[in-house]
């Protein structure tokens, strides 16, 4: 037996989800790799899960969770033995396949990749799916040559955790990073991650002319709607903007001014599916180059018995960084 978050539709659509005693036969037969988890995350497509608020959940019933770390307990895909430590993000976990806001879990070992040497399995949690996007989105600016000399680099949405950890990464790589947060009493922790200002987000988050003045030599952005089209048109020639999430909206209301007169590149970011060799030099940068302690500053811990509580909380913004879930208490 083992405890678990369960999800499942009532006979008017309504999502109940609750914390209860689950056994190894309620666990997905398509996986081929069994692993213990140590620890979990909630992240806002988990709360969108728990709450109903959106039709994230595509099959029922369903364990949230797309981000798990642990060992596995047993194995028949030829990569992964018993004791093997790993990490699971993306994949369609907690949405179509069975996920890891519990203690057990049954997965494809093609999802799973090894946990750098000497990283927890709670720092990995803490980094999660959030962290490891911010990370792609760094490397993103990295790869189409934006450098620490290049100039301001913006992060939107910055007090969230995908926010929180672009800034660790940035200003660790000695980046100047211009923070943008609907949060202003959260200045004082946005600067001690490393951001030399801080902006409010209303500079951004409401209609704005298709070309604005240069500003941004690169852009990480969480946000989407108006606060990615202004981020764009105010990016500076031939400079780069990556886009990785939503939380204002999934409307793009731009125009092609900033891609045929400045050159702009906007590059999509995604996490879920992307593919393993990203990903295993994605996690090894974020061994190599996250700050421990400015982590620690993003992170707060809370058991599984608290995450049906907390899930409200992520989806009105409340949460600032990451929640760690300790999924053994």
């Amino acid at each position: 037996m083992f405890t678990a978050i369960f999800l499942n539709k009532k006979d008017d659509g309504a999502t109940e989800a609750r914390l209860t005693r689950l056994d190894d036969t309620q666990l997905p037969t398509d996986g081929d790799v069994t692993v213990r988890i140590d620890y979990s995350t909630i992240n806002y497509k988990d709360a969108l899960a728990i709450t109903g608020k959106s039709p994230i959940v595509r099959k029922w019933p369903m364990i949230p969770g797309i981000d798990g770390a642990g060992e596995v307990i047993s194995s028949i895909h030829p990569e992964w033995k018993a004791g093997d430590a790993f990490i699971l993000n993306g994949w369609g976990v907690g949405e179509a396949h069975m996920g890891c806001l519990a203690q057990r879990a049954r997965l494809k070992g093609d999802w799973l990749i090894p946990r750098p040497k000497g990283m927890s399995a709670r720092t990995a949690m803490a980094i999660g799916t959030a962290g490891y996007t911010a990370m792609l989105c760094a490397m993103a600016l990295e790869e189409q040559g934006i450098t620490k000399d290049s100039g301001d680099i913006l992060v939107t949405g910055a007090s969230g955790g995908v926010g929180s950890i672009a800034i660790a990464i940035l200003s660790g790589w000695g980046y100047r990073v211009i923070a943008s947060t609907g949060r202003p009493a959260e200045a004082d922790y946005l600067k001690a991650l490393g951001a030399a200002e801080v902006i409010d987000r209303a500079e951004l988050s409401v209609p704005g002319k298709p070309l604005q003045k240069e500003r941004w030599a690169g852009v990480i952005d969480a946000v989407g709607s108006h606060t990615l089209a202004n981020a764009v048109a105010q990016t500076r020639y031939g400079s780069t903007v990556a886009a990785c999430g939503l939380a204002q909206g999934m409307d793009f209301p731009a125009s092609v001014a900033p891609f045929i007169l400045r050159g702009v590149r906007l590059i999509g970011v995604d996490s879920v599916m992307a593919p393993k060799a990203k990903r295993l030099a994605a996690w090894q940068k974020l061994a190599n180059d996250l700050d421990a302690a400015k982590l620690d500053r993003i992170t707060h811990e809370i058991a599984l018995s608290e995450v049906l509580g907390k899930a409200p909380d992520v989806l009105a913004g409340k949460v600032r960084g990451r929640l760690v879930v300790d999924v053994n208490r």
